[in-house]
C-alpha cells in the first residue's frame, strides 16, 4: 500500500476538508421465535408501532419479514455506536413484545424466497413488474455505511481509490454461506444474489464528477433509470446526501462488528483524503482486476488469499487486512476510533459471521441452530430497557423526511 505522485490533480482547501461524519443502516430478519423461519411483521404493524418512537430511523422493505434502520448523521464513531445500540435495542423489545426475533445476518439459512409476502405499496409493485424473479428472490440483508464528504469532486477522487480496498471490506463482514437450506460453499452469497441485479458490483473509475454526472444523465435521458439511487454500486456517491455511502458489506451480527467496519471505512476515507492533501494517492486499477478480489472475497472470506496488484502476486487475506490497519494507523487517533478499530483483530482472530455460523452447523447440524445463535448474537450488547433510548432519539428533520418519504427498497 504505497502511494504514488498523481499528475495535475485539484487539491481541495483545508476550508472543505470533510467532516467525515458517519451513518449507518442495517436490514434486520424478523423471525418466528418457534420455528426461526422468517415471519412477516405486515399482518402484526410492528412497523407502525416503530415508528411511534424510531420516526425516520426505521422503515419497511419490499419483503415484509424485512426492517431497515438507519442512524442520523453521527459526528463521530462514539455517536454512531450509541444512536445503533439504541435503534437496535428497541426495534428488539418492540420484536419481542409482538412475539417475534430479530436476526443480523445477509442470507436467512432456510427460509425460502417464494414465501415471502411483498410489503403492500405500489412502488413495491411497479419494482417487482419491472425485475420480475430478480426482484422476488431478492431475499438479502445488507449494511451501508454513510462517510461525509461535502465536495463532489473530492467524493469522486476517494471513491476511486477506495475501490480497492473494498474488498478487504467484504472478507471482513461476510455472514451468507447459507441460501434456502443448502449450504453454498460461498462466505458472501449476499454478493452473488445482489450482483443479478444491472447496474451493481464495483464501479470503474470516474475522471471527474461531471464525468459521473454525464453517466448518470445519459442513463436517465435513455430511460435506463429514472433516478440516480438505481445505481446499485457497491459504493456509490449519495444523490441527494453529501455522503460516499459504501455498500458492500454483508450485515454482521453484533454491534460491535458493525462499529468496528464503520470505523474502518471512515478511516480509509481520511487517510485517502490525507495523501489527497498532498498530491498522493494510490494507482487506479481498472474494474475488471478488482472484481478478481471481490470474487476471492465472496468465495474465501478471510481464509484466501487476495491479490496485491502492485507486486502482483497472491497475499493471505488476514496478512492485507493487517497491512490496512497499518495503512490507516496515523489517522485513527485523530477521529478518536483506536478501541473501535482494534476490534478488527477480534473479527481476525474468531471468523466472520460466515465462519461462525459454519462452526455452529458443523457442531449441532441444524440450521435452526444457526438461526437461534444469529439471534442471540444480534442481541449481544442491547438493553431490554429502552424508555431512555426512547427519549434520547432525535425527531426528523425536514430534508431527512422528504429523503426517506421518496426512498425504495431497491433504491437505498
Amino acid at each position: 500500500m504505497t502511494p504514488t505522485d498523481t499528475p495535475a490533480r485539484k487539491i481541495v482547501g483545508d476550508s472543505e476538508k470533510p467532516a467525515f461524519s458517519i451513518g449507518i443502516e442495517e436490514e434486520y430478519m424478523v423471525l418466528d421465535p418457534k420455528t426461526y423461519e422468517l415471519k412477516s411483521h405486515i399482518d402484526l404493524e410492528l412497523l407502525s408501532k416503530g415508528k411511534l418512537v424510531l420516526h425516520e430511523h426505521i422503515k419497511p422493505e419490499m419483503i415484509g419479514s424485512m426492517l431497515e434502520i438507519g442512524t442520523g448523521v453521527c459526528r463521530d464513531i462514539h455517536q454512531a455506536r450509541s444512536e445503533v445500540t439504541k435503534i437496535r435495542s428497541i426495534v428488539n423489545s418492540i420484536a419481542k413484545q409482538n412475539g417475534l426475533l430479530l436476526g443480523a445476518a445477509s442470507t436467512h439459512p432456510f427460509s425460502h424466497w417464494k414465501d415471502q409476502e411483498i410489503f403492500p405499496d405500489e412502488r413495491y409493485k411497479v419494482l417487482v413488474e419491472d425485475m420480475q424473479l430478480l426482484a422476488r428472490s431478492l431475499l438479502i440483508f445488507g449494511m451501508h455505511i454513510h462517510i461525509g464528504i461535502e465536495n463532489r469532486e473530492l467524493q469522486i477522487q476517494i471513491m476511486n481509490e477506495i475501490r480497492y480496498l473494498l474488498p478487504h471490506i467484504l472478507a471482513l463482514t461476510t455472514n451468507s454461506p447459507f441460501w434456502t437450506g443448502i449450504n453454498t460453499g460461498l462466505k458472501s452469497y449476499r454478493s452473488k444474489v445482489f450482483e443479478r441485479f444491472p447496474r451493481t458490483n464495483l464501479p470503474d473509475y470516474y475522471n471527474s464528477w461531471g464525468e459521473y454526472q454525464n453517466y448518470v444523465d445519459l442513463l436517465i435521458r435513455t430511460g435506463c433509470i429514472d433516478n440516480p439511487k438505481k445505481i446499485w454500486w457497491d459504493i456509490r456517491p449519495h444523490p441527494n446526501f453529501p455522503t460516499l455511502e459504501v455498500r458492500i458489506s454483508d450485515l454482521p451480527m453484533r454491534i460491535d462488528e458493525t462499529i468496528a467496519i464503520a470505523a474502518l471505512v471512515q478511516a480509509i476515507v481520511a487517510k485517502l483524503y490525507k495523501l489527497y492533501s498532498k498530491n498522493l494517492s494510490f494507482r487506479l486499477y481498472h474494474r475488471a482486476l478488482l472484481m478478481e478480489n471481490k470474487w476471492r472475497a465472496v468465495r474465501y472470506g478471510l481464509d484466501g488469499k487476495l491479490i496485491d496488484f502492485g507486486k502482483q502476486r497472491e497475499v493471505p487475506t488476514r496478512q492485507l487486512i493487517h497491512e490496512l490497519l497499518y495503512f490507516v494507523d496515523d489517522v485513527v487517533d485523530d477521529l478518536g476510533s483506536r478501541n473501535e478499530i482494534n476490534y478488527i483483530h477480534t473479527i481476525l482472530e474468531n471468523g466472520t459471521g460466515a465462519d461462525r455460523q459454519l462452526r455452529v452447523f458443523q457442531e449441532t447440524g441444524s440450521l435452526e441452530a444457526v438461526v437461534e445463535y444469529i439471534n442471540k448474537e444480534t442481541c449481544v450488547g442491547l438493553t431490554d430497557d429502552v424508555a431512555a433510548f426512547i427519549e434520547e432519539l432525535r425527531p426528523p428533520s425536514a430534508e431527512t423526511l422528504a429523503e426517506k418519504a421518496t426512498s425504495l427498497t431497491m433504491t437505498n
